[in-house]
């Protein structure tokens, strides 16, 4: 089983519109980065983390065929702007595309793509998809078992997911304590740091170490990361086992 990263730009991606800065006009491969992303699979079952914006190139990049279900942390408009581009996996089939999340997050797409749950006919197509609450409880999408891990986002109470010996938290300001709990035993962790500056919403670098500190993955990689940090630069004053992502970046999970 392993763990793609589609995405591991900010809300805006890198290289971002009207910038100019080093990192923006970069010719490292590493630091253009689409909205932060992340494609789950095992040998039968392919699920996707936030269908952003870029979901599109995202999935013609990877060669994205199939989707067995898809899992959204939180609904801002970097997470949830790519559902509309989810009608190609139920085009031609009577089924609907399971969507997990929240009762917050799942309001908030009813509400932002109510067209897409309108009953009666439509002359255009539209995603079809079946909302799941995750209430907190542990579950399985075919033969993928996951755990819900209840994180800060401000104010926002979202979700991040662990996956066997992995775990994945983007766009983190805090992260309770029973969750550390849940992070027991992680060998891979990624984890969103947005930029060196403070965030009301973000992890800083800084913040991000004193986690990864904590939890004591083998391995640790920052996504959801700004134009104001350089690839190489940044990885050079990191500890070893700690490195920004990239696109495209797999990732074993062992369960």
């Amino acid at each position: 089983m392993q763990l793609t990263i589609l995405g591991c730009g900010g809300s805006m991606g890198v290289p971002m519109l009207a910038c100019d800065c080093a990192v923006c006009t970069s010719t490292d491969p590493r630091n253009q980065r689409t909205r932060t992303a992340a494609l789950i699979q095992s040998p039968t079952t392919t699920i996707l983390i936030d269908p952003g914006p870029d979901l599109r190139i995202q999935g013609l990049r990877q060669g994205l065929a199939q989707l067995d279900a898809v899992l959204v942390t939180h609904p801002h408009q970097d997470h949830i702007g790519g559902i509309d581009d989810l009608r190609p996996f139920t085009l031609n089939t009577p089924r609907s595309l399971p969507l997990y999340a929240n009762q917050f997050t799942l309001d908030r797409i009813r509400y932002q793509y109510d067209y897409a749950f309108a009953s009666g006919e439509s002359a255009s197509t539209r995603p079809s998809l079946s909302l799941n609450q995750l209430d907190g409880t542990a579950f399985s999408i075919g033969d993928v078992a996951l755990i819900p891990l209840p994180i800060e986002h401000g104010s926002w109470q979202i979700l991040g997911f662990r996956i066997g010996d992995l775990a994945y938290m983007t766009d983190v300001s805090h992260i309770p304590e029973p969750t550390f709990d849940l992070l027991h035993g992680v060998n891979r962790l990624v984890i969103g740091a947005l930029r060196h500056e403070p965030h009301p919403l973000h992890f800083t670098v800084a913040q991000a170490l004193a986690a990864v500190e904590r939890i004591q993955p083998q391995q640790a990689f920052f996504v959801h990361t700004s134009h104001s940090l350089d690839y190489t630069t940044e990885n050079a004053n990191l500890p070893s086992h700690v490195q920004l992502a990239y696109d495209g970046l797999v990732l074993p999970i062992h369960v």
